[in-house]
């Protein structure tokens, strides 16, 4: 269980995140169109898990802007963005913000993401949601960089995120 907090207010994830050099647990989320995607599709590329609360967020925003705007231009890249947001809603944000270099997904069908990744919040305000969190996958499925935000209003430390696709 981790420990996250907004602004004060303790909150505890249902785990941890995939430890470093382990494989990245598979899933499934849904894309735009309500087709689904699952990490094992994407074998063979570098994958950023870009996981937030919701869209509707100055922070989370920001974060899919910076990875879009970054991460995007490394080669052999996808950069997931991932919440429990309505893929209609991630869809209108991402067309409204210009986004094209990134891949929102939801996961409102997809509630053992959250178990697997230790990630979802089980107390709180936030109870449900995702905390912030980062997460690098290889091109063999291994997870090379994580980062469990620990103040879910900060933005994640996208340089040590980047340095990971290197």
């Amino acid at each position: 269980m981790a420990k996250v907090s907004l602004l004060g207010n303790a909150m505890n994830t249902i785990g941890t995140l995939p430890a470093k050099g382990s494989i990245a647990p598979d899933f499934e989320a849904t894309k735009g169109d309500l087709s689904t995607l699952k990490l094992s599709d994407l074998r063979g590329k570098r994958v950023v898990l870009n996981i937030f609360p919701s869209l509707d967020t100055g922070t989370c925003a920001a974060s899919v802007r910076h990875f879009n705007a970054d991460a995007s231009k490394m080669d052999n890249t996808v950069v997931l963005c991932i919440s429990e947001d309505l893929p209609f809603a991630q869809g209108r944000f991402c067309t409204t913000e210009g986004l094209k270099n990134v891949v929102p997904v939801s996961l409102f069908r997809s509630p053992e993401f959250g178990k697997a990744y230790g990630t979802v919040i089980v107390d709180g305000p936030m109870r449900g949601l995702q905390s912030r969190a980062v997460v690098v996958v290889d091109e063999e499925g291994k997870v090379v960089y994580t980062q469990q935000v620990e103040k879910i209003e900060d933005e994640p430390d996208y340089k040590s995120a980047l340095e990971a696709l290197k």
